[in-house]
């Protein structure tokens, strides 16, 4: 018997939820908890199995979640909450004897930043507990590692160039609206870019460098340089690498609304009074804005994620390689309720705690899933709604 414990109730863990609850053999308990239990209780009620049960929790508190994993000791438990919790969560999976996966790593509140190296530093503590821990396991964060350690694996010889591309050519019918949480989304997106090369990070201004990209069965879309986490692990896990960038696509529409709310301040982290009140301007918008949760009905269109690959393939030439996936939004709302953004990330965080249950990604430490066997990942992920296509030696354009 297994027993999985998700903490989150947004679009990501509904689709956590709906997988989990898809693959009993499996997961034969699942409980649900957020700092709203309503939440949780309208997953559950949507999923309609009975071997759901819900609960509270702030996971800012140590001691709540220590409580909480006291009461329903699960084997594993799947953060798919804040990354500003990642930290509280780990503290109480070590107290409790819990294992542990995430899908972002840890940022504090009052500075967007983000780095492994504040988890990283967890690594003997779990390993002397006899505990595993699995950080990033989303899409990007996540199924990117994945599709990288499968190329190393099965194709080359040496990676030495290597560039994620991420895009989403979906049409949500609102004004401005954010994917995932507003206020991670917009820390991520405004912050400096940085990427890889020649053994040193180097920085860039937010969007400065750009370029359009073609994306399978969309087409070009303008691409933008950002940092992303999994640049940090796979440069060190993989260190043939001579460069390593990240590209997103953005609308030009949405990019003018996000330069409005930058210039009138609203992307602001720094706390400011108003009306006798402490209030964080970029928290406030997040109030005001669409939930990314409820965007999945109007939904048209479809993301595009993967990994572009070049370096020496086992036998010594040259190889260029494309291995990537694309996600019906309107197929993940008629599955889950969410739309594609929230299944790409939902359905990697299921598939990792499924290969820890299944005994094929345990080990005590901390580890990012690059670091695991991708084959049996791979092959659950092309069954539970996310396939991946692979092209090699194709004009990447990078």
């Amino acid at each position: 018997m297994s027993k999985v414990l998700i903490i989150g109730a947004g679009g990501v863990g509904t689709v956590v939820a709906h997988k989990c609850a898809q693959n009993p053999d499996v997961f034969n308990e699942i409980v649900i908890a957020s700092r709203t239990r309503s939440k949780c209780d309208a997953i559950a009620k949507a999923i309609g199995r009975d071997n759901i049960v819900t609960d509270s929790v702030d996971a800012d508190s140590v001691e709540q979640l220590v409580a909480l994993f006291k009461k329903h000791r699960p084997d594993i438990v799947i953060n798919v909450a804040l990354p500003y919790q990642d930290l509280t969560i780990m503290d109480a999976c070590l107290e409790c004897g819990v294992n542990y996966l995430d899908t972002a790593n840890y940022e504090p509140k009052d500075e967007a930043h983000f780095e492994y190296s504040w988890q990283w530093a967890y690594k003997e503590r779990f390993e002397k507990a006899g505990l595993t821990a699995i950080l990033g396991c989303g899409f990007d964060p996540g199924v990117s590692g994945v599709y990288t350690a499968y190329a190393a694996k099965h194709y080359f010889g040496s990676i030495e160039y290597l560039d994620i591309v991420d895009c989403n050519a979906g049409n949500h019918g609102k004004a401005f609206a954010t994917n995932f949480n507003p206020e991670i989304n917009i820390r991520e997106i405004t912050q400096k870019g940085k990427y890889y090369e020649d053994g040193k990070w180097i920085e860039t201004e937010p969007q400065e460098i750009h370029k359009t990209l073609n994306y399978p069965n969309i087409g070009p879309r303008e691409s933008y340089l950002l940092y992303h986490e999994e640049l940090e692990s796979l440069v060190k896990n993989f260190p043939t690498i001579k460069r390593a960038r990240f590209w997103m696509t953005f609308g030009q529409e949405y990019l003018t609304h996000l330069r409005v709310i930058q210039d009138i301040g609203m992307a602001s982290i720094e706390p400011i009074m108003y009306e006798g009140k402490e209030i964080v301007p970029l928290q406030f918008l997040k109030a005001v804005l669409p939930n990314p949760k409820e965007l999945g009905e109007n939904y048209h269109g479809e993301t595009s994620i993967g990994c572009r690959i070049r370096g020496i393939d086992k036998e010594g030439k040259p190889l260029t390689y494309y291995i990537y996936n694309n996600c019906s939004h309107e197929a993940a709302y008629k599955e889950t309720g969410m739309q594609a953004v929230s299944y790409t990330t939902g359905v990697p965080a299921m598939t990792g705690a499924m290969m820890f249950l299944k005994g094929l990604w345990k080990k005590p430490g901390v580890f990012n899933v690059e670091e695991f066997d991708p084959d049996p990942f791979l092959d659950v992920l092309n069954k539970q709604g996310l396939p991946w296509h692979e092209i090699f030696n194709g004009d990447l354009e990078l």
